[in-house]
């Protein structure tokens, strides 16, 4: 038996589905190996045994977040709406769980980055109310500060025109910027200082600010870590990119470690 599956059969909570539990478990330990397409067969498994299993939807929510960021046009829109899909009916069901708020926040995040304006506003707002709840709920959530983070950093570099022209005509726009952006990044670090995503999205951050040793090294430590996710790999050829590209006299060998959570 795998290990990791193992370990999460002994935490995974008792539902009197035993069989929805246990293709959970199965899928957490496909989504630890990358097998996302295994890992959605799992979770959906789940679902058939049992169509209200939160730990099940939001899990659906998250695998489909993460096949989207290495997915683009059409293809990515359609699993972003899977994605959104499912936080949402994972809320409806239990809205005290705060992984379906997290990637509700995550799939709507992403699909601002494609919508119009009208819907970027909208997305936004919905984005800043969910990911408050996550952090209301589960203030240690890593993912959820990463979200909020990168959220306030993109906010930040929309021009103050832009947004006061957006608040005219579409209504509310989220207030926050960089600073917003930063100290969210932070407590994403503090919390899970091994995930690429959040070291990264903070070099990135000070790279907007113009705080070039700080970014450097960031993004020099996050070359250094597993590559946990889909996206950490395209994640780590852009890092190097940045490293090579922004910054002069880098002669420091820049290297990830292959690996899996």
């Amino acid at each position: 038996m795998n290990l990791m599956y193992g370990l999460l059969l002994l935490v995974l909570p008792l539902h009197p589905q035993g069989g929805a539990v246990t293709a959970v478990a199965r899928g957490d330990s496909e989504l630890f190996l990358i097998d996302y397409t295994a890992a959605v067969r799992e979770y959906e498994g789940a679902l058939s045994t049992d169509g209200r299993l939160p730990a099940a939807l939001w899990r659906l929510a998250r695998v489909h977040v993460l096949m989207a960021e290495v997915e683009a046009g059409d293809s990515r829109e359609q699993l972003l709406r899977k994605a959104e899909g499912y936080a949402r009916r994972c809320i409806e069901v239990d809205s005290v769980m705060a992984e379906g708020h997290t990637w509700l926040a995550g799939a709507v995040g992403y699909l601002a980055l494609e919508a119009d304006v009208g819907e970027q506003v909208k997305y936004s707002n919905e984005l800043v109310v969910e990911v408050e709840k996550a952090l209301s709920l589960n203030p240690a959530d890593d993912v959820a500060y990463s979200v909020k983070g990168s959220f306030y950093r993109a906010l930040g570099n929309v021009g103050w025109f832009k947004k006061s022209l957006a608040s005219i005509f579409l209504g509310h726009v989220p207030e926050g910027g960089y600073p917003e952006s930063e100290a969210a990044l932070l407590q994403a670090v503090h919390i899970a200082p091994d995930v690429m995503r959040h070291q990264y999205e903070l070099g990135v951050l000070y790279l907007d600010m113009g705080r070039m040793a700080e970014a450097r090294r960031m993004l020099e430590y996050a070359a250094t870590l597993p590559v946990r996710i889909a996206s950490d790999t395209p994640r780590l050829e852009t890092i190097r990119e940045l490293l090579s590209t922004r910054f002069q006299g880098n002669g420091s060998a820049v290297g990830g470690q292959a690996g899996n959570r």
